[in-house]
């Protein structure tokens, strides 16, 4: 893969809380799961485990 070709991996929070606008988008899987379990348990006060977020709720774009 080409630099101009890099993914980003998102996490859009209105899929788990249709309320919430927020959305997270990182280079690097790790981080935008992190930083999704962190707004998840204190914003709305639920934990997720790597894995829900994963197969739930990331996205490759």
């Amino acid at each position: 893969m080409t630099d101009d070709q890099q993914h980003a991996h998102r996490l859009d929070c209105e899929a788990a809380a249709a309320d919430c606008r927020f959305i997270i988008q990182s280079e690097t899987e790790e981080e935008a799961i992190e930083l999704a379990k962190t707004h998840m348990r204190d914003v709305h006060g639920r934990d997720y485990t790597d894995e829900e977020l994963r197969s739930e709720h990331l996205k490759v774009v």
